[in-house]
């Protein structure tokens, strides 16, 4: 099987030599996703919870492109600036993922694109076709 190109409108294009996500056969793999407001391609404004809700709208909107949900989501790794942030971004992280969260790591990274605060990738099973 081969690869499948997924792009939402609803989620930053992106800003160099990749794709939003690609999906392979029932598999979603989602490039990571900053905290960039689509409708104006710039990063929204606030602290790193705010950013990190921005994100993990950006990533359902992938998601949603590709036949998925984050509840369809098995797999993430969420990179941050400073690992002060971890509290409150899993606050936000879990918000999204109640009822069966994935596994995930979360890793300390010296610099994110365009200033950003947190960044977030998945990988999914999608149980719908690609729309």
């Amino acid at each position: 099987m081969s690869p499948v190109k997924v792009f939402s409108a609803d989620a930053p294009a992106p800003i160099g030599p990749y794709n939003q996500a690609l999906r392979c056969g029932d598999f979603v793999f989602c490039s990571g996703q900053v905290a960039i407001d689509p409708a104006v391609g710039a990063l929204v404004d606030g602290d790193v919870a705010v950013q990190a809700r921005r994100a993990l709208r950006n990533l359902a909107a992938v998601l949603e492109a590709a036949g998925a949900s984050l509840d369809d989501v098995v797999k993430t790794t969420i990179f941050l600036v400073d690992m002060a942030d971890f509290a409150a971004v899993n606050r936000v992280y879990g918000e999204h993922f109640q009822t069966l969260p994935p596994a995930r790591s979360t890793v300390a990274v010296a610099g994110l694109p365009l200033g950003a605060r947190v960044e977030i990738e998945a990988i999914a099973v999608a149980r719908q076709p690609q729309p």
